[in-house]
C-alpha cells in the first residue's frame, strides 16, 4: 500500500537581486524595493539597456566552507550552496540529514554559462591544450547537485531538473512527490541561475527578448502594467527543505506552510495561447482537492512581459470565472527580475512568509492600469488579508508550465 504523507516546507533560503536571506528578501518585497541595477559582472558597454538583477556582494566563502573551494565552481553551484546551508540551518534539520537517503533536486535553466564562455575564449586564444580539466565537472548542469551531496556528505538520490522557468518549481514538486508517496521523510529541492553572461545577453538580445525601457533600471521590470516592455534577466538561487509532517513535529520543527497540489503541462497545439497555463492551475487545484473558489492568493509569473502578462490574465480567467475578479494576484518580478530556474522556489518562499504573516507583497512598478490585464494585481503597497490558499505559478519559453498549490497548516 503506498503512503500519502502530508509534505509541508520547514526551511527557507534564498540568495535574490532583491536581498540575500529570507528576512533581507521578504522586507525589499514589502517595500517594493527593486534590485535591478546597471550590469557590473562583465564589461556591457556593447549591450544596450545593459541592466539585469545580480546578487550584490555575494562572496562564496561567507556560507561555503573553503575546503570545497568554491572559487572554483560555477556561480550558479555557489549559489546553490549558499542557498542550501541557509535553508538547512533555518529548518535546524543538519543532524537529521544523516539518517536516510535524501533526495536532492534542483532546477536549472541556463547552466555555467559563464564557466563555458571562458573557457571558448581562452582555448581560441591560447589554443586547446590551454582548456581547464575542471571545466568538464564545473560547468554540468548537474554541477549544483553533486556539489550539495559532497557539501553535506550524506547519502543522496541527486536530481537535475531542467525545463526553462519552470524548472525550481518542477525541482520542489519532485521533492513533494518522494516525501508524500513514503520514499522519503525529507527532501532537499530548490533552483538556481547565473544567467548574466556576455553570452546570455548578446543571444537574449538578438532575440529581441531585452527590456526596451527608458525607465530607471529599477523601475524597468513592470508586471501588468499598461508600460512594460519585456522582462528582466536575474540571478539567483533558493532552496527549501521539505518534510513529512509527522517527521517536522516529532523532531519540534515549525513548518512554514504545507504542498497540497502541483499540476504541469505544455501547450496544448489547437488551443489558445498559453492554454498549458490554464491545465496546469487545473490540474494542481484538483490534486489539492480543492476548487477554484477556494483560493485565496495567487503567485503569478509574470514577468512584465507584454504578452506573457497578458497570456496569464487570460488562463486565470479561463480557470477562476467571475472569482478571477475577486483574487488578489502579484508578481514579485518588478523587484526580483526573471531569476529563470529560481523564481517559482522564491514565490513559495514569498507565499510562505505571506501565508504566515498575513500579508501580500505588492506588484511593484505597477502605475498604470493594461485595460487588457485587469485582474486586482495588489499594487504598489503591501495588502494585509488572511491567507489559506495561495496557487503559484511558473511559465517557460518553449511551452512548459507549472502550478503548485500550498496551503496553510
Amino acid at each position: 500500500m503506498i503512503r500519502k504523507n502530508r509534505v509541508v516546507i520547514t526551511g527557507l533560503g534564498v540568495l535574490a537581486a532583491n536581498g540575500i536571506g529570507k528576512e533581507a528578501f521578504w522586507n525589499s518585497l514589502l517595500a517594493g524595493e527593486s534590485g535591478i541595477g546597471p550590469i557590473t559582472l562583465f564589461d556591457a558597454s556593447d549591450i544596450p539597456n545593459a541592466i539585469a538583477g545580480e546578487v550584490s556582494e555575494f562572496d562564496p566563502l561567507d556560507y561555503i566552507d573553503k575546503s570545497l573551494r568554491p572559487k572554483r565552481l560555477a556561480r550558479f553551484t555557489q549559489l546553490a550552496l549558499a542557498a542550501t546551508n541557509m535553508a538547512i540551518d533555518d529548518a535546524n534539520v543538519r543532524n537529521a540529514l544523516h539518517k536516510e537517503i535524501v533526495p536532492v533536486c534542483l532546477g536549472v535553466s541556463t547552466s555555467a554559462t559563464e564557466v563555458i564562455e571562458t573557457q571558448v575564449l581562452r582555448i581560441n586564444e591560447k589554443g586547446v591544450r590551454s582548456a581547464s580539466p575542471l571545466t568538464a565537472i564545473t560547468s554540468l548542469p548537474q554541477a549544483g547537485v553533486g556539489s550539495i551531496a559532497q557539501m553535506l556528505g550524506i547519502k543522496t538520490r541527486a536530481i537535475t531538473i531542467s525545463t526553462g522557468c519552470p524548472a525550481g518549481l518542477d525541482a520542489i514538486a519532485h521533492a513533494y512527490a518522494c516525501i508524500k508517496s513514503g520514499q522519503s521523510d525529507l527532501a532537499i529541492a530548490g533552483g538556481a541561475d547565473a544567467p548574466i553572461t556576455k553570452l546570455t545577453l548578446a543571444t537574449f538580445g538578438a532575440a529581441n527578448m531585452l527590456p526596451k525601457s527608458s525607465y530607471s533600471p529599477e523601475k524597468t521590470s513592470r508586471p501588468f502594467d499598461q508600460n512594460r516592455a519585456g522582462g528582466v534577466m536575474a540571478e539567483g538561487a533558493c532552496v527549501l527543505v521539505l518534510e513529512n509532517l509527522d517527521h517536522a513535529l516529532e523532531r519540534g520543527a515549525n513548518p512554514y506552510i504545507e504542498v497540497t497540489g502541483y499540476g504541469n503541462s505544455g501547450e496544448l497545439p489547437e488551443s489558445a495561447p498559453g492554454s498549458g497555463l490554464q491545465e496546469s492551475m487545473s490540474i494542481a487545484i484538483n490534486n489539492a482537492g480543492l476548487m477554484p473558489t477556494q483560493i485565496d492568493y495567487i503567485s503569478a509569473h509574470g514577468p512584465s512581459d507584454e504578452h506573457m502578462d497578458l497570456t496569464e490574465t487570460n488562463m486565470i480567467k479561463a480557470v477562476f470565472g467571475k472569482h478571477a475578479f475577486r483574487i488578489p494576484i502579484s508578481s514579485i518580478k518588478g523587484v526580483t527580475g526573471n531569476p529563470l530556474a529560481a523564481a517559482g522556489p522564491m514565490q513559495i518562499t514569498s507565499c510562505a512568509l505571506a501565508i504566515q504573516k498575513g500579508i501580500i507583497p505588492p506588484t511593484a512598478n505597477y502605475d498604470s492600469a493594461d485595460p487588457f490585464c485587469d485582474l486586482d494585481y495588489v499594487p504598489l503597497t503591501p495588502r494585509e488579508i488572511v491567507i489559506s490558499r495561495a496557487v503559484i505559478n511558473n511559465h517557460g519559453f518553449g511551452g512548459s508550465n507549472s502550478s503548485l498549490v500550498i496551503e496553510k497548516i
